[in-house]
């Protein structure tokens, strides 16, 4: 395995510098758009009268940041070059994302609402491999903005153990009916379509059986009761209410009856490594900054860092990144080669790893920091809130240590649709 760098990243990372500084910045700070990254964020993020959920002037201005990404050719470096990309593959993709995590929040990469110049796009991943004619034609629409399809897999009930869902669907003539509740169904509002996996065959536990259905989200019986207030704030993640839903049609299932999980498998795997990736970037601005500081504060008559109780929980943070760096390179140098299914347990090794790093990381640039560490002048406590519910979205990290020990103790693994291995609906789905 060659550890180097491959140069074509090396030059787009110097490429998308650039961007960055001639084009985000300048945006960043026109018109006081800065209030949605300095301290005021949660706030200026937020629309508090109308449910928490995000202001539109905050989504204005993330479209006009991936309107100018895409015209510059960064926003769909991952997708395949027949949707406009450049064939990007997870090594790069994991790359990238640590680099512009590294850099602290920014209008360049606010993963809040999965925002970055360069775009994750699982959706669009997904119903361009299983789609039908049709389907594949929403891609541009959702690559755009124009289409949006929000991600409803977790229920009051359940959350990781995903084949014991309750919300069913039956036939009824040419029309299947759905009936149900889904919560923290992410993306709900602004979503026009949802993706709703319902169980249509098989008994409780089984994991073919369960459909994945794209419900247009004006369909009578689609009821949006609330959105749920969260650590991190605004919140577009839904508790919603399925009565009676009828929706017809070959585009009403995307990737055949009763293998949704395999949808859903498809959706996580891509983001697990690219929330491992972003941890580890994030973490390492956590301690960058710690480092800086330590250099720069005088306490007792001399620097900060020449205490040992300061070196030394830097040190061990430093040589945890680096260790979960090479892990997450080596999982998606791995993707890159493999069905997902084929390397699921490192994915979850990257992912409860880097998930964990980055919150200790926080807390303890807190805590070098002293009191203006606690304060939202410094970005810890954003970057850990939001990289807390990682810790439990897409898996939590308990469902990832028992997909490990699945793999170590022989429990067969070699189906695509392995039960019991899916998270909880992704905060930030396309």
């Amino acid at each position: 395995m060659d550890f180097e760098t491959p140069p074509e990243i090396v030059e787009l990372l110097a490429r998308i510098d650039q961007f960055i500084e001639d084009e985000i910045k300048p945006l960043e700070n026109q018109d006081d758009n800065i209030r949605f990254f300095d301290h005021r964020r949660e706030h200026a993020r937020t629309n508090w009268d109308e449910g928490g959920v995000p202001r539109q002037d905050w989504y204005d201005l993330l479209r006009e940041m991936r309107r100018r990404a895409d015209r510059a050719g960064f926003l769909r470096w991952a997708l395949p070059k027949h949707l406009g990309g450049s064939d990007g593959n997870n090594l790069g993709m994991a790359m990238i994302r640590e680099h512009l995590a590294a850099k602290g929040l920014g209008l360049h990469n606010d993963l809040q609402n999965e925002s970055s110049i360069v775009g994750n796009f699982p959706t669009v991943l997904m119903v361009d491999a299983v789609g039908n004619d049709e389907q594949r034609t929403w891609a541009e629409k959702m690559i755009t903005g124009e289409m949006r399809l929000a991600f409803g897999l977790t229920e009051p009930d359940h959350g990781s153990d995903a084949t014991w869902l309750e919300t069913t669907a039956y036939r009824d003539g040419d029309e299947w009916v759905i009936n149900g509740k889904k919560r923290f169904n992410t993306g709900l509002d602004t979503a026009t379509h949802d993706m709703i996996f319902a169980r249509t065959s098989g008994n409780q536990g089984e994991a073919n059986g369960i459909t994945c259905f794209v419900v247009p989200t004006d369909t009578p019986g689609f009821n949006v009761d609330f959105m749920w207030w969260t650590f991190n704030m605004p919140s577009e993640h839904a508790e919603l209410t399925l009565d009676n839903v009828r929706v017809s049609g070959p585009n009403c299932i995307l990737g055949g009856e009763g293998k949704g999980l395999e949808m859903a498998n498809m959706f996580v795997h891509e983001n697990r490594i690219r929330q491992a990736a972003s941890g580890v970037g994030a973490a390492q601005y956590c301690i960058d900054e710690s480092i800086d500081y330590a250099k720069q504060r005088t306490v007792f008559g001399r620097p900060l860092w020449r205490n040992q109780a300061v070196q030394f929980p830097l040190a061990e943070m430093q040589t945890r990144c680096e260790m979960v760096r090479n892990l997450v390179y080596k999982t998606a140098w791995h993707l890159d080669r493999n069905h997902h299914m084929a390397v699921s347990d490192k994915v979850s090794m990257a992912n409860y790893q880097g998930n964990r790093l980055v919150c200790e990381a926080a807390d303890l640039a807190i805590q070098v920091h002293g009191g203006i560490g606690y304060t939202r002048h410094k970005q810890f406590e954003h970057i850990y809130r939001h990289h807390r519910r990682y810790r439990i979205t897409e898996g939590s990290e308990e469902i990832q240590i028992r997909r490990v020990a699945q793999r170590m103790f022989g429990v067969d693994v070699k189906r695509p649709d392995d039960p019991n291995i899916i998270g909880r609906s992704a905060p930030g789905a396309v």
